[in-house]
């Protein structure tokens, strides 16, 4: 069957396609009906089936005579630590911790916070909570006590399991005064803390709460797995909302399981026993569905890398990871990628290390600008596969199916959509545009399977946040356009398009042309106040390494590119040389924010941040250009 074929059975017998897929899946009693759609526009799967997610994960494996096959590759340059774990090491693992955790009380519905950074501990913790029916919820490492504060208080958890400290390069971050603060913040107190200490830093434990990770499982009997509904809650993860109150995004068991097994064949290429490895981070979704759970479920070997793209120890980290390990598939976010071309233009560090083993590199997470793609490419001599998705879809909306069909590729765009996702362009009106027009991305309901069902305890809040604005749809939030050939270009957040004089222009275009320029290893295009245009684009640059020209001077160049290759409408006059960009932990550039300063508008400090101290640095170069007016 090809692509277009598999497609249309997706999207006009999604019954019958998605029961198909769940064969793939061991199931306690298995579905007979995979969509529900009585209570639209909320809309489940397979929610009448009977499954556990950890069985999947690990005791098939084993049952199956394949226990010895590594599961796990720990790789942390940070601490220098290597280890390996196998299906049946990790088994034994998870089953002797959630044996713990049921001795205490936590049972099937029970919510457990987990406050881990990139160790092993944080796989088993998430398993273990799928083990028992437990509802996880991952809150990044190191995320400020009051953040973590309201995430305790939305998910009410019986438990959190937390690490003594996370490790940044020439950094130690503490986290258990993060965490105590957060629970004295709380107005719910969880029953009991796990701690995990490490090496690097023991906490201080609090008598009668906190209990050592090690010591509270001594002498329990291992837990078996618990059997849950379909649509029960596998797990609650934390999306930032526009009122300051993070959103819930909730994963329903049996689709999750469904989906995700059919993309780790289907769309990476990855067979059972080979290497796949995410750098990504368990806090994020990306961690939830490809390091932890679809590598496992598929039977795959998964990283757990504690580093960095550059500096843990220098730009060639990755290359000696895929190396070493024999990575077949690799994933990770633009900007990873853009961090390493900057620092190492040229790819003197690719040419150190054998990559052979590696047959296709996938981005996402941030638009994929061309110029980093093509550098990408010529670097590794892989292809280079820009897909597409969100926190709310947990697995790729579009995105290029190397192992089933690959597509041809075009640059800049994250290829076709996925089996179940009905992609269109609408207007605000809500109409479908014309082919090569730029409006708002929405996915005809009902999503695929996998998706978000719903809000955690937030009904009303998820249909007016995803399915007001276009009835019958979900809004994505993202804008772009869809090709003659169908295929989808994302070119901005719906927020990031801006408007001069009465001129829907994308940021993503923009930025397209200043990432060409050869001495700009990153840049952001943000939309100003305009008295007399409405808005104008100015543009932040980030020079390469070893650029020893005048910063002005590549300036100037990037906007006689803007105005030669887009035109005079884009109005493209402002652009400044900055040392870096403020961007989230998962590696988004915080557009809004910068813009805020530029009009002079308060704001918030986002809690994702990764470095605030980098806001201030951007005020001063918009000061240079005259920013705030006035």
């Amino acid at each position: 069957m090809r692509y277009a074929d598999l497609h249309r059975w997706s999207i006009t017998d999604p019954e019958g396609f998605w029961m198909e897929q769940a064969k793939a899946i061991d199931w306690v009693t298995a579905p007979e009906r995979a969509l529900f759609d009585e209570r639209a526009p909320i809309y489940e799967w397979f929610k009448e089936a009977r499954v556990n997610t950890c069985w999947n994960a690990l005791d098939r494996h084993v049952a199956a005579g394949r226990g010895e096959q590594v599961a796990l590759i720990y790789d942390s340059p940070v601490t220098h630590t290597k280890q390996t774990i196998t299906y049946v090491e990790l088994l034994e693992r998870v089953a002797s911790l959630a044996g713990a955790l049921k001795a205490r009380g936590v049972a099937k519905g029970d919510r457990v916070v987990i406050y881990m950074p990139m160790i092993p501990q944080a796989v088993e913790a998430m398993l273990a909570c799928a083990r028992l029916g437990a509802i996880h919820s991952v809150v990044f490492g190191g995320f400020a006590a009051r953040e973590l504060a309201t995430r305790i208080d939305d998910a009410k958890p019986k438990a959190i399991l937390a690490a003594s400290c996370g490790i940044e390069p020439g950094r130690v971050v503490h986290y258990k005064p993060l965490l105590d603060a957060a629970i004295e913040q709380a107005a719910h107190k969880p029953d009991f803390c796990v701690i995990y200490q490490r090496e690097q830093e023991v906490a201080k434990l609090t008598e009668g709460r906190d209990l050592d990770w090690h010591g509270f499982q001594f002498g329990v009997e291992p837990a078996d797995c618990v059997p849950v509904e379909g649509d029960h809650p596998a797990y609650i993860l934390y999306t930032s909302g526009t009122t300051g109150q993070p959103k819930g995004v909730i994963r329903a068991t049996a689709g999750h399981l469904v989906a995700l097994a059919w993309t780790m064949k289907n769309l990476y290429g990855v067979n059972p026993g080979e290497v796949f490895w995410t750098a990504s981070d368990v806090g994020w979704v990306v961690g939830h569905s490809y390091i932890v759970y679809a590598p496992l479920l598929h039977g795959a070997t998964s990283i757990v890398f504690e580093g960095k793209p550059v500096g843990t120890p220098d730009a060639g980290t990755f290359w000696r990871v895929i190396e070493e390990h024999g990575v077949v598939s690799f994933f990770t976010a633009p900007t990873a990628f853009r961090a390493i071309k900057r620092e190492d233009p040229a790819g003197e560090f690719v040419k150190k290390y054998d990559t052979s083993s590696l047959r296709c590199l996938y981005l996402a997470g941030e638009r994929a600008d061309p110029d980093t793609v093509i550098w990408a490419q010529e670097k590794l001599k892989v292809p280079v596969v820009d897909h597409w998705w969100q926190t709310e879809t947990g697995w790729p909306i579009c995105g290029n199916p190397q192992g089933f069909e690959p597509l041809p590729v075009k640059i800049g765009s994250p290829s076709m959509p996925m089996p179940g996702y009905d992609v269109q362009v609408l207007d605000e009106g809500g109409h479908p545009v014309k082919a090569g027009s730029l409006g708002a991305i929405a996915i005809k309901l009902p999503l695929p399977p996998g998706t978000l069902p719903n809000l955690w305890n937030a009904e009303a809040r998820f249909v007016k946040s995803y399915l007001s604005t276009f009835p019958g749809y979900y809004e994505t939030g993202d804008a772009g356009y869809i090709d003659e050939d169908g295929y989808v270009y994302i070119m901005a957040r719906t927020d990031d398009v801006i408007n001069v004089a009465g001129h829907r222009l994308s940021t993503g275009a923009m930025e397209e042309v200043l990432a060409a320029h050869p001495d700009v290893g990153e840049c952001a295009v943000i939309g100003v106040a305009d008295a007399l245009k409405g808005q104008l684009p100015l543009g932040l640059l980030c020079l390469n390494k070893g650029v020893a020209r005048d910063p002005d001077d590549v300036a100037r160049e990037c906007v006689a590119l803007v105005r030669d290759r887009i035109g005079p409408v884009a109005a493209f006059k402002l652009a400044v040389a900055v040392d870096r960009l403020p961007k989230t932990r998962s590696g988004k550039i915080l557009r809004a924010t910068m813009a805020k300063i530029a009009d002079g508008e308060s704001y918030t400090i986002p809690a994702t941040i990764d470095d605030p101290a980098i806001l201030d640095e951007i005020a001063l170069a918009l000061k240079r250009l005259g920013y705030p007016q006035g």
